[in-house]
């Protein structure tokens, strides 16, 4: 049986600080991370039904644009509004749940987004839904004035 070829060390690249090596296989979710996607998706779910329950017609989820995405977008009358959901552990944390920069990215996705669900009539506006176990939701109207 033949011997193995021996390769030296010093022959092959170093692998780059910077850069992960390619991996062969796709990258999974993480619990902590699949765990938190499904609470997000399942407040999405709940502050659609308190909105319908308020009188708002939800016309579209979870819509992406290259500007950012808008989890909510609902209709009352001639106001259109997008809608960022926020769900927390608890109610103490509620009130760091949402940023300037988070609310800008969902105006600019709203403003990429208005002319496919506003007619020349309608008002916009981008609006919060804060949610947290025990606590009625929070809906923050008029969030963001760009």
């Amino acid at each position: 049986m033949p011997l193995a070829r021996e390769t030296s060390l010093r022959a092959c690249p170093a692998p780059s600080k910077h850069r992960p090596m390619p991996s062969s296989q796709p990258r999974t979710p993480t619990a902590a991370k699949r765990r938190a996607e499904a609470a997000g998706r399942r407040g999405e779910r709940l502050a659609g039904w308190w909105l319908r329950l308020k009188g708002w017609r939800i016309l579209d989820r979870r819509v992406r644009t290259p500007a950012g995405e808008v989890d909510l977008v609902a209709r009352k009358g001639n106001l259109i509004s997008f809608v960022e959901v926020k769900t927390r552990a608890s109610a103490a944390d509620l009130d760091h749940a949402i940023d300037e920069r988070r609310l800008s990215r969902v105006a600019a996705a709203a403003e990429l987004l208005m002319s496919r669900y506003a007619g020349p009539d309608d008002d916009i506006r981008v609006d919060v839904v804060l949610l947290a176990p025990g606590t009625p939701p929070r809906h923050i109207e008029n969030a963001w004035i760009g």
